[in-house]
């Protein structure tokens, strides 16, 4: 098992456990980019430098400063800093450092999905500690409750909600760390300008048939990352120098009027709904590449081809190109 990220207690009045956070999330990305130069094709390495020496002298640079001659600033006036060392920060008093202090309970539905931030798996910190969990754990699934909390770390305290994961009579709990309330933006200023208009019958009957229609559970592993899959394809087509694969859907019009009740009578119907499709998977976009229009590509590549410079790997279509021109 991972290392926790966080180790602590559970508060709640006189009822105190022991717990573990673990991330419940990864990057799970497999396309890292670095910055290289174009006219050398090396990777770009940044330095800590003092700023005031590249100020004086822009063209003669500075000296990099050693990591362990950096620490944190806090600018209190204009080019003035409180310097504050690592060991201080590591012995602020907050007392969610250690504990989560259990302040309220709310309903399950009370909270908002814009407050919520980033999740952790919760588990008992031993053996002795799980039947206070698993009792708390029991009481919030009965109460369909969700208890709120604060925990400090990585820089800062945030407000908590822990509850459980599942429904079943044993398991683990989820704590997700949320926004404070004055880092949303106020929706009002966003929403005002929303024309106000009486919704047709007719129109929302038909919109409510097409959500039940296109209603179904819930599955994360049908969604997948197009973007990473279109870089993939791009890199691969650079490294077998085919074609480019480009993006050639039509710019839909904006701003065009349509009839609301037609769209919404043909959507139901299926008479211009897209059929669903299965992620396509790397093998089978290989096959289109071919048939993608052509990009150069512009600065260096990894590969050189000998067939861009009349070599003799050269295609047969090039050679009979270059012989009927000569």
């Amino acid at each position: 098992m991972a290392r926790p990220y966080w180790s602590g207690q559970v508060q709640i009045s006189l009822v105190t456990f022991g717990v573990k956070l673990f991330v419940a999330t990864e990057a799970s990305s497999e396309i890292r980019f670095h910055q290289i130069d174009r006219g050398s094709g090396e990777r770009v390495k940044h330095q800590k430098v003092l700023a005031s020496a590249v100020e004086s002298d822009p063209e003669e640079g500075a000296a990099p400063v050693e990591k362990s001659q950096i620490v944190k600033g806090y600018e209190y006036s204009k080019g003035r800093y409180v310097t504050i060392e690592p060991a201080e920060l590591a012995h602020l008093r907050v007392p969610s450092k250690h504990t989560m202090e259990v302040t309220q309970f709310v309903d399950e539905d009370e909270l908002s999905p814009e407050y919520f931030e980033k999740p952790y798996f919760v588990v008992p910190e031993n053996d002795a500690q799980t039947e206070a969990f698993l009792t708390v754990r029991k009481a919030l699934i009965d109460t369909k409750k969700v208890a709120l909390s604060k925990v400090a770390f990585a820089g800062r305290e945030h407000v908590v909600a822990i509850a459980p994961a599942g429904k079943g009579d044993s398991g683990g709990m989820m704590a997700y760390t949320m926004r404070y309330a004055a880092e949303l933006r106020d929706p009002a200023s966003y929403f005002a300008d929303v024309k106000k208009m009486e919704i047709n019958d007719d129109s929302l009957a038909l919109a409510k048939e097409l959500i039940k229609r296109k209603a179904v559970a819930f599955d994360a592993s049908k969604f997948v990352d197009g973007y990473e899959v279109a870089v993939k394809e791009l890199v691969e087509a650079k490294l077998q120098h085919v074609a480019v694969p480009r993006d050639e859907a039509p710019v839909k019009e904006r701003g065009k009027v349509i009839n609301l009740m037609d769209a919404l009578r043909r959507s139901v119907s299926g008479g211009t709904e897209a059929k669903d499709a299965a992620p396509v998977t790397m093998a089978e976009k290989k096959k289109d590449v071919k048939s993608a229009k052509v990009e150069t590509p512009k600065g260096p590549t990894l590969v050189k081809s000998e067939a861009h410079a009349g070599g003799k790997h050269e295609t047969k279509s090039a050679r009979v190109s270059r012989r009927k021109s000569a």
